[in-house]
C-alpha cells in the first residue's frame, strides 16, 4: 500500500528530477493499486490537458500490470489488442513510457504517470520518485 506521504514524495522527487535534468514542465500522477488517484501536480507552464495524459499512463500500467514501455511494444505488435483494451477501459489508457509500476515485495501497489517531456525522460523522473519513496520501479 502507498501512503499519502509516500505519494507526495513520489511527486516531489519526480518534479525535482525533471528540473535537475532540464526537462520541460512535468505533470505527475500517483495511483493506488485500484487505479484511484492519490496525488497529482502540474508544474507551471504545463498544458492543462496533461492531467489526463499522466493519469492515462499510470492507469494503463496499474490496470494491465505492465509499464508503459511494455504497453507500447504490445500496441506496436498487437494494435487490435491494445485498441480493445483501451475500449474496455473507456479510452483511459495511454500506452507509452512514462507509466511506471510501483512495486513492493514483487506485488504491484500502484503506478506513477509522468508527462511533459519525452516519454523516456518522463519514465526516468517517475522511477526517481518511486525509488525515493522506498519502492521498486518497473519502467
Amino acid at each position: 500500500m502507498i501512503s499519502l506521504d509516500q505519494a507526495r514524495v513520489m511527486v516531489s522527487v519526480a518534479r525535482e528530477t525533471g528540473r535537475e535534468m532540464g526537462l520541460k514542465p512535468l505533470s505527475v500522477c500517483v495511483l493506488d493499486a485500484g487505479g484511484h488517484l492519490m496525488a497529482f501536480e502540474r508544474e507551471d507552464g504545463a498544458s492543462p490537458g496533461r492531467f489526463e495524459i499522466a493519469r492515462g499512463k499510470a492507469y494503463g500500467a496499474v490496470m494491465l500490470g505492465m509499464p508503459g514501455s511494455a504497453q507500447m511494444a504490445r500496441a506496436e505488435g498487437q494494435a487490435y489488442f491494445m485498441a480493445a483494451v483501451n475500449g474496455a477501459f473507456g479510452g483511459k489508457v495511454v500506452p507509452v513510457p512514462g507509466g511506471v509500476l510501483v512495486m513492493k515485495d514483487g506485488a504491484v501497489v500502484g503506478a506513477v504517470g509522468v508527462t511533459g517531456d519525452t516519454s523516456e525522460n518522463d519514465a526516468a523522473a517517475a522511477v526517481a520518485g518511486i525509488e525515493a519513496a522506498g519502492f521498486e520501479a518497473l519502467a
